[in-house]
């Protein structure tokens, strides 16, 4: 006769549920990431894009509240008593901490203020040719056919125009260049190469089995443009546009410094440096600081487009 005992036993041990045999120290399995949780999980260790964070964190504090950073008026000069002043360079925050320009005025104050005028170029400009490339290239690259011809040839004349002079043709048109006018001017020409990034971006996306079983069951254009292909695109997208950031900033400081991009009474990176080169042996600190100012945010942007690009490519990992 066969022992009740441990039998019931037995199919205690067989039903039992799995966590009542595993070992308590078992490693559990982790949680499969997208290509964005792997991408911000890359980020986080990643020195360039902490470094680059910080430091564009703290430009974007400048930009929002000046007046944290300096009491001093940016436009406010002294010609009798600061002409040309030398840095106070042991008065750190204060008015004269890096010397004065041509007109008595402080260039820590200016440089303060001068700020939000380059990020929101910068910023502004980047938004714009990322929305207008990037649906422009979205609509060539999903339907092809006639919209791909026609928008493609359209990328191309723009493409074809050389990008500081058809901002100084545009800008030249105008009597007053504010920082609007600027913005204008180049995101008018900056958009195409968003648009190509996008188009090939989307020509590959569409391909993919997520999308056939989409349209298979039935699902709108809208919602397969926005639900699926869209997210799956943005990602060279946003690399472009972070690394463009920095260049559209340079690009107004050139533009300002040849005369045809912000001018007075616009408190500028690009407008001081244009002023301060008849002065720059008598008094080298005033070209100086905007520039170094001005190498800093564009490096900025630069080293975060760069950590971003190796974080969503993973082929450069």
């Amino acid at each position: 006769m066969p022992d009740v005992t441990k039998t019931a036993a037995s199919v205690d041990d067989a039903v039992a549920p799995p966590s009542a045999t595993e070992p308590k120290d078992a490693p559990k399995q982790e949680k499969a990431r997208s290509l964005w949780g792997d991408a911000w999980a890359d980020l986080r260790r990643n020195p360039y894009f902490i470094v680059s964070s910080v430091l564009i964190a703290f430009l974007l504090l400048i930009a929002a509240w000046p007046t944290l950073f300096t009491s001093a008026s940016p436009t406010a000069g002294d010609l009798v008593k600061h002409f040309l002043g030398k840095p106070e360079l042991g008065n750190i925050g204060s008015e004269g901490w890096f010397g004065y320009d041509q007109q008595g005025r402080s260039v820590y104050a200016r440089l303060i203020h001068g700020t939000r005028a380059s990020i929101i170029v910068g910023i502004c400009v980047t938004a714009i040719v990322t929305v207008l490339g990037g649906l422009m290239g979205m609509i060539a690259g999903y339907f092809g056919g006639v919209w791909d011809a026609v928008l493609s040839r359209i990328t191309d004349i723009f493409f074809g125009i050389p990008f500081l002079l058809g901002a100084m043709v545009v800008l030249q048109s105008f009597t007053e260049r504010t920082v609007w006018v600027v913005v204008g001017a180049l995101a008018f020409l900056g958009w195409t190469q968003m648009a190509r990034v996008m188009r090939g971006a989307v020509i590959t996306v569409k391909q993919a089995d997520y999308v056939h079983a989409a349209k298979a069951l039935g699902a709108g254009t809208s919602r397969i443009l926005f639900r699926h292909i869209l997210p799956n695109a943005m990602a060279p997208l946003i690399v472009v546009a972070t690394i463009a950031l920095g260049g559209y900033i340079s690009a107004e400081a050139t533009l300002s410094y040849l005369g045809l991009g912000l001018a007075a009474p616009t408190v500028s990176w690009g407008v001081d440096v244009s002023t301060a080169v008849d002065q720059i042996r008598v008094a080298p600190h005033v070209l100086l600081w905007p520039s170094i100012m001005l190498s800093i945010t564009v490096l900025a942007f630069i080293m975060l487009g760069e950590a971003v690009r190796n974080a969503l490519d993973p082929k450069l990992r």
